[in-house]
C-alpha cells in the first residue's frame, strides 16, 4: 500500500514538475520569438524606407534606366524603380483627379526620379548623409528627398524596443533559473535520505547523481516539446488569422525558437539537477531533518 502511495506521489510530482517548467518555458520561447520577430520587422522597415533620386531635365528614361542598373549595384541599394516622366504625369493626374498639362499648355511638368530603398543597415542617419552627398555629386540627380524625421523617430523607437527586449529577456532568464532550480530542488529534496543511504554504502557521486539527472532530462525534453508545441500552434493560429505573420515570423525564427526552447529545457534542469544533488550529497546527517 505504502509502495502504491509512493509510485502515485512521484508520478504527481512529475507532472507538477513538468507543468511548471513547461510554464517557464513557454515565457522563455515568447520572449524569444518577439525578440527575433521585432527584429525582422524592424529590418523590414528600414528596406521599404523609400528614397527618391529627382533627376534633371534633360535625362531620358533610357539613361534613368542606365543610371539605375549602376545604382543596383552599389552595396547599400537594394532595389531601384525608375519613374519616367509620362508615369510621374499619370500618378500626379490620378491622384490630383485632373490633368496638370491642361493648364500648362500640353507641357508635362514633372522630371523622371528613381525610387531607391537601402538596405537595413544603411538606413540610419549617419549613413544617409554619406550616401546622399555621394549620391548629389552625380550630374544625373539634381536633388535627394527622404523622410529624416521619420528615419531619426524609427531609430530611436526601434532603440528603446531593442533595450525593453533585452531586459525582459534578463529578467526571465533568471526567474526561470529561480523557478526551475527550486522545482528540481524539491523534487531532490523528496529523496534526500536515498541520497544519503546511497552515499553511506559506498556509491560514488556519479551514480548517485545519475538517475536524478536522467529523470531531469526526461521532464526538461517533455516540457521542451509541450512548449514548443503551444508556441507553434499559436504561431500557425496567428498566421492563419493575419497573413502578414508569415511575412515577420519567419522559418528560421521558428527554428531558433524551437531550438532555444529545448536548449533550455535540456541544460537548465540539468544544471539545476547537478547542484541540487550536489548540495544534498555534501549536507550532513543532522541537517537531513531541518
Amino acid at each position: 500500500m505504502k509502495k502504491k502511495r509512493n509510485k502515485a506521489f512521484g508520478r504527481m510530482q512529475w507532472v507538477t514538475s513538468c507543468i511548471s517548467t513547461t510554464l517557464v518555458l513557454l515565457l522563455l520561447g515568447l520572449v524569444v520569438l518577439f525578440g527575433l520577430s521585432a527584429r525582422e520587422l524592424s529590418k523590414s522597415v528600414r528596406e521599404n524606407l523609400t528614397i527618391t533620386l529627382l533627376l534633371d531635365d534633360d535625362v531620358e528614361t533610357a539613361q534613368a534606366d542606365t543610371l539605375a542598373m549602376r545604382l543596383q549595384a552599389k552595396p547599400y541599394v537594394r532595389q531601384t524603380t525608375v519613374i519616367s516622366k509620362e508615369q510621374a504625369l499619370k500618378e500626379e493626374s490620378e491622384r490630383m483627379g485632373t490633368d496638370p498639362t491642361e493648364f500648362l499648355g500640353g507641357e508635362n511638368p514633372y522630371t523622371a526620379s528613381i525610387e531607391m530603398n537601402v538596405g537595413a543597415d544603411y538606413a540610419c542617419t549617419d549613413s544617409l548623409l554619406v550616401i546622399t552627398k555621394e549620391l548629389r555629386s552625380m550630374w544625373q540627380i539634381t536633388d535627394v528627398v527622404y523622410q529624416r524625421d521619420l528615419v531619426d523617430n524609427l531609430n530611436a523607437t526601434l532603440q528603446k524596443a531593442t533595450l525593453v527586449l533585452a531586459v525582459l529577456a534578463l529578467l526571465l532568464m533568471i526567474i526561470s533559473v529561480v523557478l526551475i532550480n527550486n522545482t528540481v530542488r524539491l523534487s531532490v529534496y523528496a529523496r534526500r535520505f536515498t541520497i544519503h543511504t546511497m552515499r553511506l554504502v559506498g556509491a560514488s557521486w556519479g551514480f548517485i547523481r545519475w538517475p536524478f539527472i536522467k529523470r531531469s532530462l526526461g521532464i526538461g525534453l517533455t516540457a521542451a516539446v509541450l512548449a514548443d508545441g503551444l508556441l507553434l500552434g499559436g504561431i500557425h493560429w496567428a498566421m492563419v488569422q493575419d497573413e502578414m505573420v508569415a511575412t515577420i515570423v519567419t522559418p528560421e525564427i521558428i527554428v531558433i525558437m524551437a531550438g532555444s526552447v529545448l536548449a533550455a529545457g535540456l541544460l537548465l534542469t540539468f544544471v539545476c539537477t547537478w547542484l541540487s544533488v550536489g548540495h544534498f550529497l555534501r549536507m550532513k546527517e543532522a541537517e537531513m531533518y531541518r
